[in-house]
């Protein structure tokens, strides 16, 4: 398996050195005036540059939603595609042009409802490709009616009495359908948002980034406690591998493992506990702790909310493999038959 500098290697290195400016669009960036969109819009602009790559490069496929206008704003190519298929569109740019850095945009309506079965197929194939996935727990572009992320009881246009369906944890979702790659981050973080954005870069395979995004306008204030400074100490859990998981004001909450039930709760740290709390293992073969952390989130206070890179391991890398597949082929037979191909080995001569 290719590690990340040869994966990297593929995609050709810009001539000369590049700026933020390179990567915007002379397109006008048209959302809602305080969405979340534009901070993620800036941290992606101003971090491409890091990547060092060509920009004719790099690709941004989006589906349908207002987080989907991303690539009319990015000087690179780009695709809007279809409602919930930009996952499967990427799967084939980046399998059959493993020469691409390609990303896709999405929403949480967008990559959980209608794409919720592309989004789990290209997670567990672990194609070369980063999806960052804004979940702001609404349908925004089509006016403010529950998504697949609504807490229980969300009162929207579609449900008047309140939702009754139970969310989807996204990076629960991906973590069981074996991502290799999955982290949480937040709109107006620029510095933490950045962070996870680089590691997503440098992960060979699918690198999942769910980003809590605020819609200003039909659900203003969905993050509040991860976003103010007084209550984001004692909610938000920020993740560093190989680190103590310790988050409050003072470090004195910290994750542990029950030893009666297996699974973790927080607690706080006391001389007699210190010892117990977990060090924070990224790359863990096992998704069984990356998992029980993304469980910790209370899905309605949103109350201790770990974010950072839950996972980060290897697997194989589906397009590498594929492109193995088709060398030894070509270096086996030389040639192909797309006549016989299309005829296939048992079929049918109708006579008479």
């Amino acid at each position: 398996m290719p590690d990340t500098n040869e994966l990297l290697q593929l995609v050709p290195k810009a001539e000369a050195k590049q700026s933020m400016k390179d990567f915007k669009s002379d397109q006008e960036v048209r959302w809602c005036p305080g969405c979340g969109d534009y901070a993620v819009l800036a941290a992606v602009q101003g971090f491409m540059p890091e990547l060092g790559l060509a920009k004719e490069n790099v690709v941004f496929v989006s589906g349908i939603g207002c987080s989907s206008r991303f690539p009319y704003y990015m000087n690179t190519y780009g695709m809007h595609s279809i409602h919930g298929r930009a996952p499967a569109i990427a799967t084939g740019l980046a399998s059959s042009r493993r020469d691409l850095s390609v990303w896709v945009v999405t929403g949480d309506g967008d990559a959980l409802s209608i794409g919720g079965n592309h989004l789990i197929h290209a997670l567990r194939r672990n194609v070369n490709l980063k999806i960052l996935l804004f979940n702001n727990r609404i349908y925004g572009l089509t006016k403010g009616q529950y998504s697949p992320t609504s807490e229980v009881g969300k009162i929207t246009k579609s449900t008047p009495m309140g939702s009754l369906d139970a969310p989807f944890n996204p990076l629960s979702l991906a973590i069981g359908a074996e991502a290799s790659f999955v982290a949480r981050t937040i709109d107006s973080d620029r510095k933490h948002l950045t962070s996870v954005l680089r590691a997503a870069a440098d992960h060979p395979g699918t690198a999942l980034v769910e980003i809590y995004q605020n819609c200003n306008i039909f659900n203003d204030g969905a993050f509040e406690v991860l976003k103010d400074k007084d209550q984001a100490q004692n909610a938000v859990i920020r993740l560093e591998h190989g680190q103590p998981i310790l988050f409050g004001a003072e470090n004195d909450k910290g994750v542990v493992r029950d030893p009666a039930t297996g699974d973790l709760k927080v607690v706080a740290v006391t001389e007699e506990n210190r010892s117990q709390i977990l060090v924070h293992d990224a790359h863990d073969a096992s998704p069984t702790t990356a998992f029980a952390l993304s469980r910790l989130a209370d899905p309605d206070t949103l109350h201790q909310t770990p974010i950072g890179v839950l996972r980060s391991v290897e697997r194989p890398v589906y397009d590498t493999q594929m492109a193995e597949q088709l060398e030894t082929a070509v270096e086996s037979d030389g040639k192909g038959d797309l006549a016989a191909l299309f005829a296939g080995n048992d079929n049918w001569t109708v006579v008479g």
